[in-house]
């Protein structure tokens, strides 16, 4: 075990490490001038304040939550939950404060040159892809290392004993599982409340800003002179880095559980397994006691040597001397990344006992993940005739536009749901659910570079804000506008991963919750409710189930949708009221109340973030208490078929209305201030919720409804309670 746990561990430091030079490199660089300096101070601040305020309210949810895994369970699993908490809570803070401490800095740096900006924004955007990547692993390293002798296969349970002919006294490897499923769930639920929190502070703030200022005063963007231009670009770091990063960190978390959890499920034997027949599809040696840690920890040795190639393409990137293409250049140090991680698999297998199935299975993921990139980027991408061809059709009014925007979101699923399918089909061959899992892996191994590239985005849009509100040259303002519509894609591109890895991680967790409720004898720690079977029939219920699953992320997504517009309406008021109440704000000869709009944005992502929060944290629970184990099984294979499909959607259906827009600024169908730019604006507005708020948010439910569902299981019935 401990080679095994060391390497993980030391790649994890050595991701950290990387984190802390790429935030040292930042801070190094000039801030630009005075007001660039303030501007910044002020997003900082306004960032810091709405991080806390949030904190606040995870902290007491992470402690009611934790004493009640500790009641119902064991200590052991109550301290890994509020281990996976903090780790998340930590990798939101440290992007948020890595992103707010590069923006100003890459304002400056494209005064200078394209290629100079860029490198601070992506090292900037680094410190949050390298501190998931390394708190991910590095937690999970830690948490195992921790309970090791929960972990321990010196001290099989007897059916295994039985199965592998091993001596050795009996033990609950069921308390292993729930130990790192708690880690999983802790991340998991402080990721919804920062993706939840966080999209509806910046989606608000950028529709107000947008439809007040753009359309109404007829203002530029980011124009100081709008109230709500500084809670616009301090929501870009709220939602679109901090939230991010706690989404991304828990799909690492989850995808690599998933295979652990269902590796402890082989070796104690639940769920009618054919330990011997999964074995040798893995390996005949894995079969043998000395080599279990293999088996077990071979996920984390696979993320680690993710962590590496992500290191390696940051660094190529950062390399290249060019400045033409760094679309193109981004887009290989991400390609590169996904090779060498496929790489670095092939020799970690090569050394382990197992065969290459796990690789192969891995493998497909990492290439469904590649084409769902190749498709975001094409339906995102002004580069591309989808989203040119919907620039065009703003020139025909905001109806068309929004209209053909929607048709753009609906195609794009076409081409990802074919890839997970396919990978799914192919890994469920290779190695049935376990295969699977490591599907998701392989999708989610490299998400240091994904997340870098990711984070990279907001940072640029923050610059270009600082650009406008300084009154920089105005070619300051198209190097930074260069550079957002490239973080566009790459935030399309990494929400595309995003989603096809929580649809790999959820069908994972959805497989090792199935394994925990075919058990026949799970125990637990009161024995009183150790699951029976009796011969119901249970068909209905399932279906049942699978209907109202598929309801489910409607619900949520109306839930965030309405979050949102409720408070743009709010901030919407606020600034005409000081348009109207201070005209001088609109001359320049005063400035407009910034904190006011601030403090009415994260009041409302706050406010608005628990009612979709515990719709995601309750359904599982109840449904599974009262409907029993095989309808929740339904429940939960529903909510992931629709989850994934308007994820797609919505994320493409965004980010082809916005990257639009921005086509038609750099002076196509009458440019800036024309009939086609203002129904660009109104197209921007209705994608933006769907893109940063509802896409990335479903990502997490599904995640998170199937790692409570894990959890919880041996506390559901079989048939429902009133049969």
């Amino acid at each position: 075990m401990g080679l095994l746990i060391a390497i993980p561990a030391l790649v994890a430091v050595a991701a950290l490490l990387w984190a802390a030079y790429a935030n040292w490199y930042v801070i190094r660089r000039d801030r630009g001038t005075e007001r660039m300096q303030e501007l910044q101070d002020f997003i900082r601040e306004g960032a810091i304040a709405f991080m806390l305020e949030e904190a606040r309210v995870m902290a007491v949810t992470m402690l009611v939550v934790g004493a009640i895994l500790w009641a119902l369970f064991y200590w052991e699993v109550a301290v890994s939950f509020w281990i996976g908490s903090i780790l998340s809570m930590l990798a939101g803070f440290i992007g948020m404060n890595a992103a707010t401490q590069a923006n100003a800095r890459t304002t400056q740096s494209a005064r200078r040159s394209f290629k100079e900006a860029l490198n601070v924004a992506l090292s900037g955007g680094s410190v949050m892809g390298m501190a998931v990547a390394g708190l991910a692993l590095g937690g999970l390293a830690l948490v195992i290392w921790l309970f090791r002798e929960d972990f321990n296969p010196a001290t099989l349970d007897i059916h295994t004993k039985t199965a592998l002919g091993i001596p050795g006294a009996e033990i609950n490897f069921i308390k292993a599982a729930l130990i790192v499923t708690a880690y999983s769930m802790g991340a998991s639920l402080v990721a919804l409340f920062d993706r939840v929190g966080g999209g509806i502070y910046t989606k608000a703030a950028d529709m107000a800003a947008d439809m007040v200022g753009k359309v109404e005063a007829r203002i530029p963007e980011d124009d100081p002179r709008n109230p709500a231009s500084i809670a616009d670009n301090v929501g870009d770091n709220v939602g679109d880095v901090g939230g991010l990063g706690a989404d991304l960190l828990e799909s690492f978390i989850g995808a690599t559980i998933s295979v652990i959890v269902m590796a402890l499920y082989i070796f104690v034997g639940r769920g009618n397994v054919d330990i011997q027949g999964l074995l040798a599809q893995f390996g005949g040696k894995i079969g043998l006691e000395e080599n279990y840690w293999w088996l077990t920890l071979l996920p984390l040795l696979y993320m680690a040597g993710g962590i590496v190639a992500s290191l390696l393409g940051i660094v190529y990137i950062r390399a290249i001397p060019r400045q033409e293409n760094m679309q193109g250049i981004l887009m290989n140090g991400t390609r590169l990344a996904a090779g060498l991680t496929a790489l670095f698999a092939i020799l970690t297998t090569a050394l382990s006992p197992a065969n290459f199935t796990p690789f192969w299975s891995m493998l497909l993921g990492i290439a469904a993940g590649v084409g769902i990139g190749f498709v975001s980027e094409y339906y995102t991408s002004y580069r591309y005739k989808p989203t040119r061809e919907l620039a065009q059709a703003y020139a025909s009014g905001p109806a068309v536009g929004v209209t053909e925007g929607m048709a753009v979101g609906m195609l794009s699923a076409l081409w990802p749901v074919l890839f997970i399918a396919g990978a799914t089909i192919g890994a469920y061959q290779l190695g049935g659910l376990l295969g699977v899992a490591y599907a998701a892996l392989g999708m989610l191994s490299f998400v240091g570079m994904t997340v870098s590239v990711d984070s990279y985005g907001p940072i640029a849009d923050n610059a270009g804000g600082i650009a406008t509100m300084a009154k920089l040259d105005p070619s300051v303002r198209e190097r930074t506008d260069a550079l957002d519509a490239i973080g566009n894609t790459t935030a399309a591109i990494g929400k595309g991963f995003a989603i096809g890895s929580a649809a790999f991680a959820a069908l994972g967790l959805i497989a090792a919750y199935m394994w925990a409720a075919a058990s026949s004898a799970v125990e637990v720690r009161i024995p009183e409710i150790a699951m029976i079977s009796p011969a119901v029939e249970i068909g209905a219920f399932v279906l049942a189930g699978l209907i109202v699953g598929a309801m489910i992320p409607y619900v949520f997504s109306a839930l965030l949708i309405r979050a949102v517009s409720r408070t743009a309406d709010v901030m919407v008021q606020e600034v005409r009221r000081q348009f109207r109440e201070n005209p001088k704000i609109l001359t320049g000869e005063e400035p407009p109340d910034y904190k006011r709009c601030i403090t009415i944005t994260a009041h409302g992502g706050v406010k608005r973030m628990v009612l979709p929060s515990l719709l995601a944290l309750g359904m599982p629970l109840v449904v599974g208490l009262i409907f029993g184990r095989y309808t929740l099984a339904g429940f939960l294979v529903g909510a992931l078929l629709s989850a994934v499909q308007l994820a797609i959607y919505c994320a493409n259906a965004g980010g082809a209305l916005d990257n639009a827009k921005k086509y038609v600024e750099e002076g196509h169908y009458g440019g800036k201030g024309s009939e086609a730019h203002a129904a660009g604006v109104i197209g921007d507005t209705v994608g933006d919720p769907l893109k940063d708020t509802v896409g990335p948010s479903l990502d997490i439910l599904i995640k998170l409804m199937g790692v409570v569902a894990l959890l919880f299981a041996s506390l559901f019935p079989v048939a429902p309670i009133f049969m």
